[in-house]
C-alpha cells in the first residue's frame, strides 16, 4: 500500500465519519474457548497473525488490526487466568467461552475530530462456563481472574509507557 492508495481509501471514510459520526463507532470482538488444563484457544478466523489497518481505517480486511489483537490478548489471558484460578481452587470448569468486545470511534485515530478519543472507550469481558460452581464460587473466579489477569490489569491500570524512535544501525 502506498501513501496515495491509503489516502484514496481513507478519504471517503473520513468524509463519511464527518457526515455521520456514529458510523465511525465500531465494535470489535474476540472469542476464545477454554481447553484442557490451563489453556484458551482463540478464534481469529485468519491463518496468519499479520497486523494491518482495520477496514474502518482504510484496510482491506485481510490482516488483523491491533484492536482485534488487543481483545484477543485479553480473551487469551483471561481464559488462561480463569482456568488457573479454577484449578487452584479446585473448581471444575469443563469448558466455556470467553468473550471480549470493545467500542472505538475511528474519527479519533483518523484525525477527523480532535475531541474524539483515540482508542477503545468501552471494553466488555464475559465468561460463559460449563461448571457446577455455585454463585459464590463464580464470584470468586471472576474477582481473582480480574485481579490476576495481566492483560486486564494492564488495560485497567495504565502502565507507565515510553516510546522511542531511533535509526536502525547496521
Amino acid at each position: 500500500m502506498t501513501d496515495t492508495s491509503l489516502s484514496a481509501r481513507q478519504g471517503p471514510l473520513k468524509q463519511q465519519y464527518r457526515d455521520d459520526p456514529q458510523s465511525a463507532v465500531v465494535t470489535l470482538r474476540s472469542t476464545g474457548h477454554l481447553g484442557d488444563g490451563v489453556s484458551c484457544s482463540l478464534d481469529t478466523g485468519r491463518a496468519m497473525a499479520a497486523a494491518g489497518l482495520h477496514p474502518a481505517a482504510g484496510g482491506d480486511g485481510t490482516q488483523l488490526c491491533s484492536g482485534d489483537m488487543l481483545l484477543e490478548a485479553l480473551v487469551g489471558c483471561a481464559g488462561v487466568t480463569l482456568s488457573a484460578v479454577a484449578m487452584s481452587l479446585g473448581i471444575e470448569v469443563r469448558g466455556g467461552v470467553v468473550r471480549a468486545e470493545g467500542d472505538l470511534d475511528f474519527r479519533g485515530t483518523l484525525a477527523v475530530d480532535r475531541e474524539v478519543p483515540v482508542g477503545f472507550t468501552d471494553i466488555r469481558l464475559s465468561f460463559e462456563l460449563d461448571t457446577d460452581a455455585n454463585a459464590e464460587q463464580l464470584a470468586t473466579l471472576e474477582r481473582l481472574t480480574e485481579r490476576y489477569c495481566v492483560v486486564l490489569q494492564t488495560i485497567k491500570v495504565a502502565p507507565r509507557l515510553s516510546v522511542s524512535t531511533s535509526p536502525r544501525r547496521p
